[in-house]
């Protein structure tokens, strides 16, 4: 039987300060509350993106609505690592996530130019998470704390959702288009 009770609030940080796993307590402009902050910002993107998946496309025998609740559990994993937890991104799933990128990219035409975003709903959606992501990353770079592996795992993630961008483009039938650069 669940006996532990979630309260909403617990006063503690309203001096200014917020705690770790570890019990230490620090400035909430800290970096690393900085980076938890845009890890949990971009977990809620990812889960925005999931719920989109109206047409939920295999790729590689995985549903893309599956593929982005493993990206959300992957980024608990993240935040878990930055406060102290013994947690971290294993090399599978990097290797796991190349695979799928790589996948995805033999199925759709070659980049030859940036693009311009907004193709429909979804990739929409994906794009604005893919620019959290890259924020994300710069976040967990400059906070420092977070392992190689979570560092790769950030960075090949914002490629993910571009082919994801493109992928949902493409099977959806709406063009890319370069910028005109006026």
């Amino acid at each position: 039987m669940y006996t532990h009770t979630m309260v909403l609030y617990t006063g503690k940080g309203d001096g200014g300060k917020s705690g770790l796993f570890t019990g230490e307590r620090l400035a909430k402009d800290e970096s690393i509350f900085e980076a938890l902050g845009t890890v949990d910002e971009l977990n809620t993107f990812v889960g925005w993106c999931k719920v989109a998946c109206g047409i939920d496309w295999l790729i590689n025998e995985r549903r893309t609505s599956d593929i982005l609740l493993d990206v959300q559990n992957h980024l608990f994993t993240i935040q878990a690592e930055l406060v102290g937890a013994e947690k971290g991104i294993p090399e599978e799933s990097i290797k796991d996530m190349e695979f799928l990128i790589e996948t995805i990219e033999g199925k759709l035409p070659k980049i030859v130019s940036f693009l311009i975003p907004g193709g429909n709903e979804l990739s929409s959606r994906l794009d604005i998470t893919r620019a959290v992501s890259r924020r994300a990353e710069r976040r967990l770079i400059s906070d420092g704390s977070v392992s190689k592996n979570t560092l790769t795992y950030a960075n090949r993630l914002s490629s993910l959702l571009y082919a994801l961008v493109r992928f949902v483009n493409h099977n959806g039938n709406v063009e890319e288009k370069p910028p005109e650069y006026i």
